[in-house]
């Protein structure tokens, strides 16, 4: 069983989780609509994160 990442890269994210384009990535997460956190110079998005609000929003729509 393979365990998932703890955070990805933002272009991973939006492609994974939504189908989204290197450039709608990083957009959608400047307008935070991703969850980020910056490591130093990198900016990554937390799985957990991603995945709760996934779960929250799913459930209230």
């Amino acid at each position: 069983m393979t365990e998932l990442p703890k955070t990805m890269t933002v272009p991973e994210a939006g492609k994974e989780y939504f189908g989204l384009s290197r450039n709608a990535s990083y957009a959608a997460a400047e307008r935070g609509e991703l969850p980020t956190i910056r490591i130093g110079r990198l900016l990554r998005v937390p799985v957990r994160a991603l995945e709760e609000m996934l779960s929250v929003k799913g459930s209230a729509a």
